[in-house]
């Protein structure tokens, strides 16, 4: 399999993100002796510092984790809608849809305490250790990525004319490779360390108060009183947020159990239906045993992956959400039965254009009313943009978010998925240096759905990390921006790295994220405006002018991508029979980096 570059191994440590300073930070954390999780928690701030186009500590991460000899245990990092968020409220403003930007759109911020508690439970540094990094980027400089000037530029007149304080943060856009400093998120961690520093020496009586900083200190109150500021969203009206101070206090990152499937030796680990991460296990579970796939890298093979994907995106719309247990009938939706009679679904000889949940124990689906998109309409596609939307006044730009993998000599692994906060989502808070999210775009203004906007309960985000064990050992941590399209390259990637032969020894990781990738966008989208493009497949055009051609045969709606587009993937993993670490990192975008000794 032809790779850009080699699959990373050593012995040490190994860290892959979509950020090489990111990258390069965690692994400066491990050889200052930190582990998987201290360099997480670094690599996580940087990020917030050099792709804030991205994500930001206002927004969200959810994390999978595997202590060296412990249980996987997912930390949520997803923040529930406010108390005063419901779907009456928005209906009273004449909304049928969450707007895609503004405060109005934002959930309870959720990634500063994840990443805080990530801290306090698992690493070993202090906290003004693993801030450093972020801290010196951001008063610094780093050098701009292409990306971050062509958002801002995008966003330009919506700043100048509405978004005052985010013009007086970011404009002018940075030109590619201009260092690039936010003094005013510097001065925010600098304040927040004294303020943490002053309850005493130990280590998590810092991170304690830190939290209690960012819920009710200085940063919450300047958070909520900004929050309540009407500002201009895709709409076209202004609206304030409904969070308030008690939101933020009564707001904790917890841990959870993973959802999981077994397939073919391998058990994969997801956050549960408050994430879609549990799609990738259906799409898994629709798959014949091994023996019985398709031809890998063949037409038969993309298109009974992409069917899946469809059937299991269907039940996402009718069935995932932040619900009642009764009501996410995850047990018979990753049933064999279940899988069974849904397989016979799928035509090998045509593409659907359908939406089509199943009835999971006898229930009746229920789908939400979303736009569908016009067949006839032109279709276009951003190449490094199709994920979670960057939108300005019309919801038409788009944007990404970012992932990072670290495994440690210990044998430690994690995976994180952070994202929201982008520096277009929101008005940037005076002083602070960040935005908020504004991931309850995600939810419906319906009742009575498993999704629907509901105070308390998390809107179902698209972060979706991924930990694979083998024989029951963790072996494999990886994850990929893209919104929808996450747990779709993710599945390419993964059956890649497990039906396929390694190198030297390892898995082929580097190979699997640089084989050719797709994805289809026939199910209703997660962000506004909520559209729906029946029967559509993007593909690299390195799959090639035959195997495009028998998908068209089939009747897919093709669009045919740049042949370096499709896929963000990150990827660590670990030989528990030789200790050997391996690292790989997606070329597309020119940024990801994978680093490791």
């Amino acid at each position: 399999m032809f790779t850009t570059r080699p699959t990373l191994q050593g012995t040490f440590g190994m860290v892959s993100s979509t950020h090489w300073l990111a990258s390069q930070s965690a692994m400066a954390v491990l050889e200052s002796g930190g582990n998987a999780y201290d360099a997480a928690v670094a690599a996580g701030f940087v990020l917030h510092v050099v792709e804030p186009h991205l994500n930001g500590p206002a927004g969200e991460v959810p994390i999978v984790l595997a202590p060296a000899g412990g249980e996987v245990r997912v930390l949520c990092g997803q923040g529930p809608a406010p108390a005063g968020a419901s779907v009456e409220h928005y209906r009273s403003l004449g909304l049928d849809l969450v707007p895609g930007t503004g405060p109005l759109a934002a959930a309870v911020p959720g990634a500063f305490d994840a990443w805080m508690v990530l801290l306090r439970d698992h690493g070993t540094k202090p906290l003004d250790d693993v801030l450093s990094y972020a801290i010196g980027y951001a008063e610094h400089g780093h050098p701009a990525v292409e990306a971050i000037g062509a958002t801002v530029e995008s966003v330009r007149a919506l700043f100048e004319t509405e978004w005052t304080t985010s013009a007086e943060l970011h404009l002018p856009a940075p030109r590619p490779g201009e260092l690039l400093r936010n003094p005013q998120l510097a001065a925010t961690w600098r304040r927040l360390l004294r303020e943490a520093q002053a309850a005493g020496s130990d280590r998590e009586a810092q991170i304690e108060a830190a939290r209690r900083v960012w819920r009710e200190g200085f940063i919450g109150e300047a958070v909520v009183d900004f929050a309540a500021r009407p500002a201009m969203d895709t709409s076209g009206e202004r609206h304030a947020s409904t969070l308030t101070g008690d939101d933020l206090v009564g707001y904790e990152a917890r841990y959870e159990d993973p959802v999981t499937h077994d397939w073919n030796g391998w058990t994969v680990c997801k956050a549960g239906p408050w994430s879609q991460g549990p799609s990738l296990l259906q799409q898994l579970a629709l798959l014949p045993e091994a023996d019985a796939m398709p031809e890998y890298g063949t037409a038969d093979w993309v298109h009974t992956l992409v069917e899946g994907t469809k059937l299991a995106m269907a039940d996402r719309e009718a069935w995932y959400g932040d619900a009642d247990p009764a009501a996410v009938p995850l047990g018979e939706l990753l049933s064999p039965a279940y899988n069974e009679t849904r397989r016979a679904l799928i035509d090998p000889a045509r593409a659907s254009y359908d939406l089509r949940p199943g009835s999971p124990g006898g229930r009746t689906p229920r789908l939400p009313r979303f736009p569908l998109h016009d067949p006839g309409a032109e279709a276009t596609f951003d190449a490094m943009g199709v994920g979670e939307p960057t939108v300005a006044h019309d919801g038409a730009t788009r944007g990404d978010t970012c992932h990072l993998d670290v495994v440690d000599r210990w044998g430690n692994m994690v995976a994180a998925t952070p994202s929201g906060g982008w520096l277009q989502s929101s008005p940037a808070i005076p002083g602070l240096g960040f935005a908020l999210g504004t991931r309850l775009q995600m939810t419906w203004l319906e009742p009575g759905l498993p999704n629907s906007l509901t105070p308390g309960r998390r809107p179902r985000t698209t972060l979706t990390p991924s930990l694979a064990l083998r024989d029951g050992v963790p072996v494999l941590a990886f994850g990929t921006p893209g919104g929808d399209q996450q747990d779709q390259w993710s599945l390419a990637f993964f059956l890649a790295v497990a039906l396929r032969d390694g190198v030297r020894g390892g898995l082929d990781l580097q190979g699997a994220i640089d084989a050719p990738n797709w994805h289809t966008d026939g199910f209703p989208s997660s962000f506004h405006p909520r559209a729906m493009h029946s029967g559509s497949l993007t593909v690299e055009s390195r799959l090639g002018e035959s195997l495009i051609a028998d998908l068209r045969r089939r009747g897919h709606d093709l669009t045919i991508a740049a042949p370096w587009s499709e896929g963000r993937l990150c990827a660590v993993a670990r030989d528990p029979r030789t200790g050997v670490l391996s690292a790989a990192a997606n070329p597309r975008g020119m940024q990801g980096y994978a680093v490791g000794r």
